[in-house]
Parts: structure tokens; C-alpha cells; sequence
């Protein structure tokens, strides 16, 4: 269990390291080799197109690091207990967190309690609940958009500086949005249908049913917030920083 609990503690050092050398490393092949290579002499109108996937490319990398800085910002917390719960070791939940009552649990990696608790992100280091679910979602939404993006440009870039030309082009065509589809469905429907039931990935690990009587509209405000439109455009405060009793009595 210790053995097991150190590697959980240096992939939450090791991860967020990662994601800021693979972002740096995506802004030097954008900006230095990807852009240069498919638009080499810019005329009128490359100098647009350039501006166009520039804006773009920035668009998207703004709103993926803006949301991964306020799913920090705004962690999940319980506001109610600072009081850290001694687990024993024969502790029949898993290593990195510890069920409490209420809709709580005791992270062991963040080693705080945290309210409503879904689960623990490495590529954040802490833990993502109802405070900070909305930013979580948007966060991975936008960095899989730069990806798919990248990916897309530099394709390009291999056709343009190595005369690369694929055997079946439409493989690529057909995979892209194969693969964009299954991610939206998969975990974009699974987390957002999560929260209109208002319910967490830990209570359905657990097979725990919630009986919660708000309709679907006010779950997903609560996460969303009442400005859910300007949050999917802009990483901004768009939650409510609402009082964990009321919640409960929410449910009660």
C-alpha cells in the first residue's frame, strides 16, 4: 500500500509537469515550424490564412490553459472540515481517497476533504467536485481540440517539407472524426449526463443511487452556472460559490 501510495504521489508531481512541457512544446512547433513550412511567403492572402489558424490555434490554447488554471483556482474542497481523518490501513476504499458521510470524501493525495467528490486529476494535481467540474469539463474539451488541431496541422506540415503523400488520405480524413465523435459521446455525454443527475463518477463507482429531487435544469446549473453560454467561450468565473449546507438540504 505505501509502495503503491508513493507512485500516486509522484504521478501527481509528474503530471502537470508533463502537461506544461507538452504545451510548450506545441506553441515551438506552431509558431516555429508548422506555420513557417505551410505558409512560407506570405502574400495577401497566406498573411490571412496565417492570421486565421494563428487566431485559432491561440483561441483554443487560451480557453484549455484558462480553464485548467481555474479548475485550480476553485478547487473542490469542503469549506466545512479541516479536520484531516485517520484512515487505517485496512481501509476497504481505495488508496487515494476515503468515503465519508454527506457526499464527502478524504483524499489522500490532496489530503483534504472534498465536497461531492468525482474524482482525482493528475494532469491538475487535486481533485475535481462540483465547484470546479464545469472548468474540468471545458478544460479537457479545449485541450483535446488543440490536439485534434495540431494533429491536423501537422499532417499538413509533413505533406509540405517531406513531399509526403499518404497512400489513403481518406484513412485520416475518416479517423478524425471517428475519433472526435467517440470522444464527445463518450466522456462529454457521460460527465454532463453525470451532472444532470446529480450524481458523481464516485457514487456510481460505488453503485450508490442518488435520490436527488431537483430537476435536471437546476443540476446542471449548479454546475454550469446561469452564464453557461459566455463559459464556453471564455475561462471565466461563471459558478456561484454556493454554501454547502444548502446543498445538503437540497437533497434532504
Amino acid at each position: 500500500m505505501f509502495t503503491r501510495m508513493l507512485k500516486l504521489r509522484l504521478l501527481n508531481a509528474v503530471a502537470p509537469a508533463y502537461f506544461f512541457a507538452a504545451t510548450t512544446v506545441t506553441f515551438i512547433l506552431h509558431f516555429c515550424l508548422f506555420i513557417p513550412t505551410i505558409f512560407p511567403n506570405p502574400d495577401t492572402s497566406l498573411k490571412i490564412s496565417t492570421a486565421l489558424h494563428t487566431t485559432v490555434f491561440l483561441f483554443l490554447m487560451f480557453n484549455a490553459l484558462g480553464n485548467y488554471i481555474m479548475t485550480i483556482k476553485y478547487p473542490a474542497e469542503s469549506d466545512n472540515e479541516i479536520a484531516i481523518p485517520v484512515c487505517s490501513p485496512s481501509c476497504s476504499d481505495k488508496v487515494d481517497s476515503h468515503y465519508l458521510l454527506n457526499g464527502r470524501h478524504f483524499c489522500k493525495l490532496c489530503r483534504k476533504v472534498i465536497f461531492r467528490r468525482d474524482h482525482h486529476c493528475f494532469f491538475t494535481g487535486n481533485c475535481i467536485g462540483n465547484k470546479n467540474m464545469r472548468y474540468f469539463i471545458m478544460f479537457c474539451i479545449y485541450t483535446s481540440c488543440v490536439c485534434m488541431y495540431s494533429l491536423v496541422l501537422g499532417v499538413a506540415f509533413l505533406t509540405v517539407e517531406y513531399s509526403i503523400s499518404f497512400e489513403n488520405p481518406l484513412t485520416f480524413l475518416t479517423l478524425l472524426p471517428l475519433s472526435t465523435t467517440y470522444f464527445f459521446m463518450g466522456f462529454c455525454c457521460q460527465q454532463v449526463l453525470l451532472v444532470a443527475r446529480g450524481q458523481t463518477w464516485c457514487q456510481m463507482q460505488r453503485g450508490e443511487l442518488v435520490d436527488n429531487r431537483s430537476p435536471w435544469r437546476a443540476n446542471l446549473k449548479d454546475v454550469f452556472g446561469a452564464r453557461w453560454i459566455l463559459g464556453l467561450i471564455l475561462p471565466v468565473q461563471t459558478v456561484e460559490m454556493y454554501s454547502e449546507d444548502t446543498d445538503e438540504l437540497k437533497q434532504d
